[in-house]
């Protein structure tokens, strides 16, 4: 297999033209998901990796299906280079899990109302997002819709944190050759 510029190497699905998926998924798929989703874009972007990793975003909920990505979220994503605009939500689906390869999720709640949804034979893929944090110990991305410009900014730290996280563990897998993604392990809930 040939590999790129950066070490990653496609899973086998990839020669048959098919990038790593990764779906990013919280509630409504107006806040956190869709900034994960224009975030780990762009970094995916930026290191030139966008052939071999193709990034989504759903939510659990139908409650905002169609609609563009909160406007606060947009504009503090904006002050980061992050665009947002083209996104539009849509509902998690029973066929996400077959597709994706990856479905990270922002929240407890929310993991679990995919879980329930997942066929079991795809449960390996469903993994909170923040276990690929490497700077904050958060165990959640929380939910900043009814806070203030604080709660954006949290969730923009955490998703950067997360998705440079993992953006280096798709590296790793893809130098390795592994043909499937291996979920990192849960991390410890911090002590308070």
């Amino acid at each position: 297999m040939a590999r790129d510029h950066e070490g990653l190497r496609p899973n086998p699905a990839a020669t048959m033209n098919r990038a790593i998926r990764v779906l990013f998924v919280c509630m409504g798929n107006i806040c956190r998901s869709a900034t994960a989703h224009g975030v780990f874009r762009a970094k995916v972007e930026a290191a030139r990796l966008d052939r071999w990793i193709s990034v989504e975003s759903a939510g659990t909920h139908d409650y905002h299906a169609g609609e563009p990505p909160d406007s606060r979220s947009q504009a503090h994503a904006a002050r980061r280079g992050y665009d947002l605009s083209d996104l539009r939500a849509r509902v998690l689906r029973r066929h996400d899990f077959e597709r994706a390869d990856l479905l990270l999720v922002m929240d407890e709640h929310n993991f679990e109302r995919a879980r329930a949804m997942c066929p079991v034979e795809y449960r390996q893929k469903l993994q909170p997002l923040t276990n690929y944090c490497r700077r904050f110990g958060a165990t959640e991305v929380p939910d900043p819709y009814s806070g203030g410009p604080s709660g954006f900014e949290r969730v923009l730290d955490l998703v950067e944190d997360a998705c440079d996280g993992l953006l280096d563990h798709l590296r790793a897998e893809g130098s390795a050759g592994v043909a499937t993604i291996a979920p990192v392990a849960p991390r410890a809930a911090p002590k308070r």
